[in-house]
């Protein structure tokens, strides 16, 4: 263990999160290659709108779509700046490697080009975390800090813990040394998102940063109090329930927005119970089965939405659906 980041310990809040992340991204594999362009497009303003209003950008979704659109907008230059660079910077963010520093560099220049003198280079003063007038947290000295990331980089490396566990921790160890004089938080919450996107690629049109923004409050108080413990597990278990939570809302989206009428007229009649077609068939006010199973029954369970009661044996006659167990 590296003695410049503190020992990591695994909490059981911690495991049990870790298992939920990994049903429901097992749930949302069937429905991963549906609409997928329509979802990344709205994730993606979600989030590129989420992430700078944390910052202070008053720009609203319909502002950031007309950006994104290429039409005009009436707003101050620097707001207008902020939401074309984050747009580009998740766009490009898929082809970024989540280990080189080099591409950290690289996605900070994206991020706050046009925004600071000198963007993609690492902080030369002294800086601090103000909040309400107050200082937060004094990082450490600029001469530290291209030493701290490249052992921070190092660190991640050797750690033998989930990939979803390593984004957290490196979130905060980001925000921590806070490398750069402006960008820090915009960006160690888009590189989160990277390292998510290469453990599972669902996690790049997952807009955690939609789920951050209503519980700022909570998120520098978890980063607070980590520092104050000098650990990062009060930030990760916070962050671990940002992620599920905005699993959670992204799979509700996808039974709400990206399925027929149809398919939710059978999840809203199959509710907790198991039945059978010719039961649900009744219960949908259906006579007609090939019907029934083009436009209802077949949509549903190549979405993951619905399963077999006996998965071994789809056809058998005592086969009944339900709604999938997560």
């Amino acid at each position: 263990m590296n003695p410049l980041f503190p020992k990591f310990t695994i909490s059981p809040q911690m495991l049990s999160r870790i298992s939920e992340i990994c049903e429901r991204l097992g749930v949302m594999r069937g429905v991963a290659g549906r609409n997928q362009l329509h979802l990344r497009r709205v994730n993606q303003i979600k989030t590129v709108q989420a992430s700078l209003q944390i910052e202070g950008n008053p720009l609203t979704l319909a502002q950031v779509t007309a950006i994104l659109d290429g039409k005009a907008v009436l707003a101050p230059a620097k707001d207008i700046q902020e939401v074309r660079n984050a747009i580009v910077a998740y766009q490009k963010m898929p082809d970024w490697l989540s280990d080189s520093e080099a591409d950290l560099l690289a996605a900070h220049r994206v991020l706050m080009t046009g925004l600071l003198d000198a963007p993609g280079q690492f902080r030369h003063n002294q800086v601090g975390i103000q909040r309400e007038g107050e200082t937060i947290h004094v990082a450490p000295p600029a001469h530290m800090v291209p030493q701290l990331m490249t052992q921070l980089f190092q660190h991640l490396a050797q750690l033998d813990l989930h990939p979803i566990l390593k984004s957290c921790i490196f979130h905060y160890e980001f925000e921590y040394i806070h490398p750069f004089p402006d960008g820090n938080g915009r960006l160690g919450r888009l590189w989160q998102t990277l390292m998510l996107g290469k453990f599972n690629p669902v996690f790049f049109n997952l807009p955690v940063e939609s789920i951050i923004r209503d519980r700022q409050q909570e998120y520098y108080q978890s980063l607070n109090l980590s520092n104050q413990n000098v650990s990062c597990e009060p930030f990760v278990e916070f962050m671990l329930t940002a992620i599920l939570d905005a699993l959670k809302t992204t799979d509700n989206d996808q039974v709400n927005d990206q399925v027929s009428d149809q398919v939710k007229q059978l999840c809203k009649v199959l509710k907790n119970q198991e039945l059978s077609a010719i039961e649900l068939m009744k219960k949908l006010h259906l006579s007609h089965r090939p019907t029934f199973r083009h436009n209802y029954l077949h949509p549903a369970l190549n979405a993951g939405l619905i399963e077999y009661t006996i998965p071994d044996k789809p056809n058998s006659r005592n086969q009944k659906y339900r709604m999938k167990r997560i």
